[in-house]
């Protein structure tokens, strides 16, 4: 199989060579470059092919984070770092998992199968316009859902709920990764935790859409791409 190219970012050389050391371990992963800080990485990721990036939070002249936030090119993230405050803003930055130093290498490598696994889901056939269920990947086992059934998506870090008609899924994706693949006409974005079916919403009631008997939240941000949707099929005098 091909090799998922990785990227490694720590200005401790220690921390560096740990994480190379762990990488030659793993028969499907490959280290292409290592740097002492952000910039450095994000020069060469604008030219070069990477899978996955081990990025360290704490870094001189620019953090971790900091960089997720300005990046334009973005390979799959593993946060590694010392400080465990900065998980839950590392989730919300999409990233795939976060190693807390020292690092195991039984942590480590259940981190890259995670990246793994979200690749393989990610490059597999996914619905189109001729499909109308899906594939997810769901613990120990592989779930099909169809599309007619789902009422809502939440996220939850770094997997999802999907909840449809008769039961709740949890999936090691994230929402940023669904949405980009299902069919936008059926579904919308009303939230940065929510990705509702449009034909789902039985109300809404000022800054919440009902679905069912479950009440979610429309943030600021998507009311008005909610409202644009309403106004489409809105009865009028």
């Amino acid at each position: 199989m091909k090799k998922m190219k990785c990227v490694i970012v720590d200005d401790e050389p220690v921390a560096r060579k740990i994480l190379r050391e762990f990488a030659e371990q793993v028969y499907f992963l490959e280290v292409v470059a290592q740097f002492e800080n952000a910039i450095k990485t994000e020069a060469f990721l604008q030219d070069n092919e990477a899978d996955i990036l081990f990025l360290d939070i704490e870094m001189p002249k620019l953090s971790g984070l900091d960089y997720l936030k300005k990046s334009t090119v973005r390979p799959l993230v593993i946060l590694t770092t010392a400080f465990p405050e900065y998980a839950l803003e590392g989730y919300e930055l999409d990233i795939i998992d976060y190693l807390l130093k020292p690092v195991a290498f039984s942590r480590f490598l259940k981190a890259v199968q995670k990246a793994k696994e979200y690749a393989e889901l990610k490059n597999a056939a996914m619905p189109g316009p001729f499909f109308n269920y899906m594939f997810v990947r769901s613990e120990r086992r592989i779930e099909k859902i169809e599309l007619r059934d789902i009422l809502y998506i939440e996220t939850l870090g770094n997997y999802v709920n999907i909840y449809t008609e008769n039961k709740k899924i949890i999936a090691y994706l994230t929402l940023k990764s669904l949405e980009s693949q299902l069919p936008s006409h059926d579904f919308i974005k009303i939230h940065q935790s929510f990705l509702v079916g449009c034909s789902k919403i039985s109300a809404i009631e000022g800054n919440q859409v009902i679905i069912k008997d479950k009440a979610l939240p429309v943030s600021r941000n998507y009311r008005d791409a909610v409202m644009q949707l309403v106004e489409q099929r809105l009865l009028k005098r």
